[in-house]
């Protein structure tokens, strides 16, 4: 009896650890793009990505970087020279401040020749004649109140057609015109955009 019982255990575990094989699923295949293409994993984007910190021909990046900081400072200097609000800086910045520009470029103003009446009286303190060197000094002080008087007739004329256009006057805006009137038009900056007897609208 003991036999039996051991023999149909023995029967019974073998035929309950005994399953079917179940067939193994099929390995997807590689997905592709919308083009046929395999879909690049997370670590090719990146290394495609990478750049290095250090070039590899240091003198090449050297000059490339030279020529493209060359190019950037002659573009600017051009805006600058051109009045492009883009290249200004704040003292220059704002439509009143190319109105204020274009009012003294337009004129023909006394302070135009301050610079040059500057420069000879220098020339004439050198001269031995005392008296010559007497008579520049005034001469160059007569021109300068000239320059002065002026200037102030100027300002004054432009500070109520920016009222006139505008409503309200910029602070400074006539001390800005005073210094580009004392400074001899073809070394202004911005360049003159107006030609002499051309007021500005």
């Amino acid at each position: 009896m003991f036999g039996r019982k051991k023999d149909a255990d023995r029967a019974g575990s073998t035929s309950a650890t005994a399953e079917p094989a179940r067939p193994e699923p099929e390995a997807p295949g590689p997905r592709t793009a919308g083009k046929g293409r395999p879909t690049p994993s997370r670590r090719e984007r990146e290394a495609a990505r990478r750049r290095p910190l250090v070039p590899e021909d240091r003198k090449a990046a050297k000059a490339q970087s030279r020529d493209a900081n060359r190019e950037a400072r002659l573009k600017a200097q051009a805006g600058l020279a051109a009045g492009d609000e883009r290249y200004l800086g704040p003292r220059d910045r704002g439509p009143q401040r190319r109105f204020a520009r274009d009012w003294v470029d337009s004129r023909y103003n006394v302070g135009d020749f301050l610079m040059i009446v500057l420069l000879a009286a220098i020339l004439v303190l050198f001269f031995p004649n005392p008296v010559v060197q007497t008579y520049g000094v005034y001469v160059v002080w007569a021109f300068t109140v000239l320059a002065l008087v002026d200037t102030i007739f100027m300002t004054a004329r432009l500070k109520k057609a920016a009222q006139a256009k505008f409503g309200t006057v910029q602070p400074g805006l006539r001390w800005y015109a005073s210094m580009r009137t004392l400074t001899l038009r073809r070394t202004r900056l911005p360049k003159p955009q107006v030609s002499r007897g051309q007021r500005p609208s």
